[in-house]
């Protein structure tokens, strides 16, 4: 049971719908909150059918409105979408990025844009040319303090079979733009984990920034932690990844910065007692536990952590994080075993108030 906030909505799997997962928040000019996530049909693997859906609140996130499908796959002649981010770009049109699976060979990250608050969107464009399975997390892309947008990505060079990676060590890549998105570059600097027991490599990565250049990046592992890596000139070049403080299966984290504080919020699972490398896909495995915690404005000062969820029947990953004035907003696949299709198939939104966050 959780300790600490509310659930406010659920986005339950039926028979049609077999999956809703990955999204992301952004607030609207009106003030209304925006969540746009993945829509699957009827099949729950990365692979299966899949478009986004939008669901709004305008009451700072206590009810939410119907779903409603804003961009399909088949646009992009394809059968598959997923993974969404959501950013306010310099413009201050809001931008929307998403992966379209072309292929297991073919997996990229796509931006459009809206002038109106995302009543209408521009056409998609590549913002990675790199040809492979190249992994972008929900709620990932960020904008540097020097309004910079910079993407991190995790390129598998192939990936051959969809519920079992026959290659799943991961290359990071960072994608960067200095005109709003209009142009993408990638940079020169590739960053791996250099060690010989891993099979992983390092996989979805998140990013943050803690001082003006300086940017922090995470990724999930094999090797019982996330390991962090660090940037002094906003992205261009990296250093080499060393373990972090959060145990952690093979799962992501989630963290951003609290705008009323300065203060980190950091939302991940932690490892039990065993390693593994990755769980059985649709499967709790090591997801089973969910926890927060509040760290200062550099991550070097931790809270204890707190327990969002803990219940053996089901698992909670791909934690979407927003603030509003006095609440934070969370999402995350919340699947039950028995009940669901895989523990990827439901979502739910859970509002907790920064005063009960912060102590």
């Amino acid at each position: 049971m959780s300790n600490i906030g509310k659930i406010v909505h659920d986005l339950a799997p039926g028979s049609e719908n077999q999956r809703n997962s990955e999204g992301a928040f952004i607030t609207l000019k009106d003030g209304r909150i925006l969540f746009a996530y993945s829509l699957y049909g009827a099949g729950f693997y990365d692979e299966s059918n899949a478009d986004i859906a939008t669901i709004i609140s305008a009451d700072g996130g206590e009810t939410w409105s119907e779903p409603k499908t804003i961009l399909t796959a088949e646009t992009h002649g394809t059968k598959n979408i997923m993974s969404v981010s959501l950013l306010r770009l310099g413009s201050g049109e809001i931008g929307i990025f998403y992966l379209v699976k072309a292929g297991l060979h073919d997996l990229r990250l796509v931006m459009r844009r809206s002038k109106d608050e995302s009543t209408t969107w521009s056409e998609p464009e590549f913002c990675i040319k790199r040809l492979g399975y190249n992994v972008v997390n929900n709620d990932r892309v960020i904008m540097l303090s020097n309004g910079r947008l910079i993407l991190p990505s995790a390129h598998h060079a192939v990936r051959l079979q969809p519920a079992n990676d026959s290659f799943p060590y991961a290359v990071n890549y960072f994608y960067y733009s200095d005109d709003d998105g209009k142009t993408w570059f990638e940079n020169d600097c590739a960053v791996s984990l250099n060690s010989p027991h891993t099979k992983s490599g390092l996989q979805e990565p998140g990013i943050l920034e803690l001082t003006p250049g300086t940017l922090w990046c995470w990724a999930r592992t094999d090797m019982g932690r996330q390991y962090e890596y660090f940037s002094r000139d906003f992205g261009l070049t990296w250093s080499n990844p060393e373990p972090s403080r959060f145990t952690s299966p093979c799962s992501p984290l989630s963290m951003k910065r609290i705008p009323a504080t300065g203060q980190l919020l950091a939302v991940w699972n932690p490892t039990p007692n065993y390693p593994t490398y990755r769980i059985d896909f649709g499967k709790k495995g090591d997801r089973k536990r969910l926890l927060c915690a509040i760290g200062d404005c550099n991550g070097t000062q931790w809270s204890d952590p707190v327990i969002l969820e803990d219940d053996d029947e089901s698992g909670y990953c791909y934690t979407a994080i927003h603030f509003t004035e006095s609440a934070v907003l969370l999402a995350y696949c919340a699947g039950n075993d028995v009940k669901d299709y895989s523990i990827l198939s439901r979502l739910r939104i859970r509002k907790i108030e920064l005063a009960d966050l912060i102590k």
